[in-house]
């Protein structure tokens, strides 16, 4: 297996553990949001967000992942778009995302986003024990000790 396919495995492992990216529009900053991962949707991060988010404006969009244990990195470019497809929404709908809207799925204020990732750049820094201890003693780490990273066009697996 490439190092780019098992870092794509990992990613969508990684952020069905610890699910929280920050995303922003291109040219503003970036906040902290819950991801709505659905396998049948192939590159694609889903929001619940409320109808005045600045995301909801959609176009080119930017969105930063590390996971729980801080050995996982994604920077993902794509493009965010409205996406209020009720079948959707009721798929991804779970007691989290409705603590947000008491309104439940009908809540006037209930936006649901799609980020599609149109290219990807991944690190998952899985450095071997000769390359820790060397980083603890002061040595040089060797490229072969230091982890994996790949820059690939779609995060499918």
């Amino acid at each position: 297996m490439s190092d780019a396919q098992k870092l794509k495995e990992h990613l969508w492992k990684k952020m069905s553990d610890g699910p929280f990216v920050m995303v922003g529009l291109e040219g503003q900053h970036a906040e902290p949001l819950t991801v709505q991962l659905d396998k049948d949707q192939v590159d694609t991060l889903l929001f619940f967000v409320g109808r005045d988010n600045r995301l909801v404006a959609g176009g080119r969009a930017m969105a930063q992942f590390v996971s729980k244990g801080q050995d996982f990195f994604a920077c993902l470019s794509g493009t965010i778009s409205i996406d209020n497809d009720p079948a959707l929404i009721d798929k991804l709908w779970s007691k989290p995302v409705e603590a947000w809207f008491p309104g439940g799925r009908n809540d006037p204020n209930l936006t649901l986003i799609r980020f599609d990732i149109n290219e990807a750049e991944l690190w998952e820094s899985d450095m071997s024990l000769t390359g820790k201890l060397k980083m603890i003693f002061g040595g040089k780490i060797d490229p072969a000790e230091e982890g994996s990273h790949a820059k690939v066009d779609s995060t499918a697996v």
